[in-house]
């Protein structure tokens, strides 16, 4: 395919600027045209280096003047190809501005700019006693985790990105640079651009720095598993454990047949049933406490084999695995990929969509892989299909259609924390309704030459 006019000139001019720091060769920009699931390849025309945020400004004004587009790119591991430049133009990667900027461990806080990845701010915090608790599962870039809103196991203790990014510093389409939010605790000064922009996936703005909030390391930390007969008994211990105002750290389901694929991939001799991973945290007697008191629950309500351990090595195996799921999928389903599904429901109505998803599944010749954070209510099921065969991906796109309208039928969301991206975008109006609309708006005020990661989120009016 011909560049057009507009980005070769931006390539040239780009090249002026950042020398090196640019490149337009095929082997790279395949780098950058990639995703995790099935979503065919799309290279950007070049991708640029940018190693502060002046320089980030500089490329996006002069992008904006070209009308040229650009996509932020972190590690690249979303699953809903939020990051896949589907209309060309500059992928913007960050791997050069991947510092901590500044540590408070006295206010608990921590800057840094959006190219570090969450395993390498948690390595940093380690000598203050002090941790960044977002776990995605994926080591994520912190850039890429505000800009999906992204959450993972932690988030029934700690909540998401949303409520754990304080400020930002985003440089907007036409180069300007603003601030938003601050580091005190609390703030009702105007409109919260902070929570606008988490969550925008690179639409509104470009997020050049991150303010985190940071919680203590706990004295005690336990992790445990119990095996339960069947989605039901397991989704009611957790929905009673959370009454209970027992504060567990992840509570994590996963379902006969993940737990099978992860015993061959992980090497674990779980018995092959629905099973829950929790974790604890707090001091030593609170930690037990909780840990015997979900045992409880759990028993109450079928639970067997339930075993807990303060041992780093067996937390970090247990843990292991369950990061491992996804890969051990598709070990059991070589030569082929995923359709990834992540709606989020209110819990009460967690096992009735979960049966009803794995039932669909099964009707059309799938066979169920069930994995969630079931104590907020949101939950994978890993469609596979073999890469670019359109009969395999128009049935899970098919499937994925139909368990997405029972979420919102039973008021829940489309996405959970994977994003919108180019997968969920078909389901925005139907979600938000005539809020779309006002989306729509918010982008075009934000970006009205279209430029910022184009036909992602939501449909420009």
């Amino acid at each position: 395919m011909v560049k057009s006019m507009s980005i070769e000139n931006t390539i040239i001019e780009l090249k002026k600027l950042l020398g090196d720091r640019i490149l337009d060769s095929k082997s790279i920009r395949k780098q950058y045209g990639q995703n995790e699931t099935y979503y065919p390849e799309s290279l950007p025309d070049a991708v640029a280096y940018p190693n502060d945020e002046k320089e980030v400004s500089e490329i996006l004004s002069l992008c904006n003047r070209n009308f040229c587009p650009v996509v932020p790119w972190g590690t690249g591991t979303s699953l809903e190809g939020n990051s896949i430049p589907i209309a060309g133009g500059i992928t913007l990667s960050f791997e050069n501005m991947n510092s901590v900027v500044r540590i408070n461990p006295d206010d608990m806080d921590i800057i840094v700019q959006p190219g570090i990845t969450r395993e390498e701010v948690n390595n940093a915090l380690k000598d203050y006693g002090l941790f960044f608790p977002v776990d995605p599962g994926a080591n994520a870039s912190i850039g890429g985790m505000a800009a999906t809103r992204a959450s993972g196991t932690t988030a029934v203790r700690y909540g998401t990105m949303r409520e754990n990014v304080m400020a930002l510093r985003v440089v907007l389409a036409d180069g300007r640079i603003i601030k938003t939010g601050s580091r005190a605790k609390k703030s009702a000064a105007g409109y919260d651009l902070t929570k606008l922009l988490i969550g925008s996936e690179g639409t509104l703005g470009v997020i050049t720095e991150v303010t985190l909030k940071l919680q203590g390391i706990p004295e005690e930390i336990s992790s445990a598993v119990c095996a339960f007969p069947n989605t039901s008994s397991a989704v009611q211990t957790i929905t009673e454990t959370i009454q209970s105002g027992i504060p567990i750290a992840r509570s994590e389901l996963m379902d006969t047949t993940s737990i099978e694929a992860v015993n061959q991939y992980s090497k674990l001799n779980l018995p092959l049933k629905e099973h829950l991973f929790f974790e604890f945290h707090g001091s030593k007697s609170s930690v037990k406490e909780q840990s015997e008191l979900v045992q409880e629950i759990s028993i109450a309500n079928g639970g067997s084999d339930f075993k807990w351990s303060t041992a780093a090595e067996d937390r970090s195996k247990l843990w292991k695995a369950r990061h491992d799921y996804y890969y051990a999928i598709k070990a059991k389903n070589p030569n082929h990929t995923f359709v990834v599904t992540d709606i989020c429901v209110p819990i009460s109505r967690l096992t009735e969509v979960i049966h009803q998803t794995s039932e669909e599944m099964r009707k059309e010749g799938m066979i169920p892989h069930v994995m969630g954070h079931v104590g907020d209510g949101n939950f994978h099921s890993g469609l596979m299909v073999k890469p670019g065969c359109k009969e395999d991906i128009d049935k899970a796109k098919q499937l994925t259609r139909k368990i997405v309208e029972k979420a919102l039928a039973s008021e829940g969301t489309c996405t959970g924390e994977h994003g919108v991206g180019i997968g969920k975008i078909e389901y925005m109006k139907e979600e938000h309704g005539e809020a779309v609309n006002l989306m729509s708006a918010i982008k075009n005020t934000f970006d009205p030459n279209g430029i910022l990661n184009p036909g992602k989120v939501v449909q420009v009016n």
